[in-house]
């Protein structure tokens, strides 16, 4: 009688990457098919390629058994990649049209930057308030995924990269240069609390003033965005406002209780 050959059959690299992502959610609780596929594969085979590694399976025991691995991980899959002001002519639509309407009552704001990076974007929200508001009345969480990145933001210490698009008034009140690099003062870092958070998984806080999360939601999935969308939504008080990157524009707003306040400004409607 004929018996067939043992028939192997090779792991398609796309069935090892799903594999991958479920073994990632199960230890991290981060779902990477959360994210755009093509990008995030490209991106996590670099690097494991330049660490040695053959494949996501080798890759994936690495990163459960060696913290410096998994701390490394963390820091690709996230986007951090900030500048003081990024963006410029977004921020003085922050400045000139849309704090002075959310002012209007007298009252301290809520105010949370989401994936907030190395510390940029708040610091940046903080220099700005303080045109309006003494630094004493000013409150602002920061959150993100990496704790490696959480800590250089409470540093407060950047190059000159990140500085280079601050404006000269702020520089000059807020910063000092020491050993090449430049630092933020206390009374700015004092505005911003820091904290770890997935957003794709954890519970958000509500009756926020204003949620700022920019140059983020491009690496997500259709499907992602639109939990989160509807996430942040739900996190504003009404009225409140959500500002996104200059390439995030939300195309139905109205799906999210949105209307568009000013370009990449939506405000939170009942």
């Amino acid at each position: 009688m004929y018996l067939p050959s043992k028939v192997v059959i090779d792991v398609s690299e796309d069935a090892e990457y799903v594999s991958f992502c479920h073994k990632i959610k199960d230890f991290l609780q981060i779902d990477l098919l959360e994210y755009k596929e093509n990008q995030m594969k490209r991106r996590l085979k670099s690097l494991y390629e330049k660490r040695g590694f053959s494949d996501f399976q080798t890759y994936y025991k690495h990163i459960v058994a060696d913290e410096s691995i998994r701390l490394e991980f963390l820091d690709r899959i996230t986007i951090n990649v900030s500048e003081f002001f990024r963006n410029y002519p977004r921020w003085q639509v922050l400045e000139k049209d849309i704090l002075p309407q959310l002012l209007k009552e007298n009252r301290p704001l809520k105010v949370w930057s989401a994936a907030c990076s190395s510390g940029e974007e708040p610091y940046t929200l903080a220099m700005i308030l303080s045109r309006f508001l003494p630094l004493e009345r000013i409150q602002i969480l920061a959150t993100d995924i990496d704790e490696k990145i959480l800590a250089k933001a409470k540093s407060g210490v950047y190059n000159e990269y990140a500085i280079k698009g601050c404006p000269e008034a702020y520089f000059k009140k807020f910063f000092t240069q020491k050993d090449g690099q430049y630092v933020i003062s206390n009374d700015i870092k004092s505005c911003v609390t820091f904290k770890k958070q997935n957003l794709l998984n954890d519970m958000f806080d509500t009756n926020y003033d204003l949620i700022v999360c920019r140059n983020v939601m491009i690496y997500f999935t259709e499907d992602a965005k639109e939990k989160l969308y509807r996430k942040f939504s739900a996190a504003l008080k009404e009225n409140g406002i959500f500002f996104v990157g200059s390439t995030e524009q939300i195309f139905q707003p109205q799906n999210y209780s949105f209307v568009t306040e000013k370009t990449f400004f939506y405000k939170k409607e009942r």
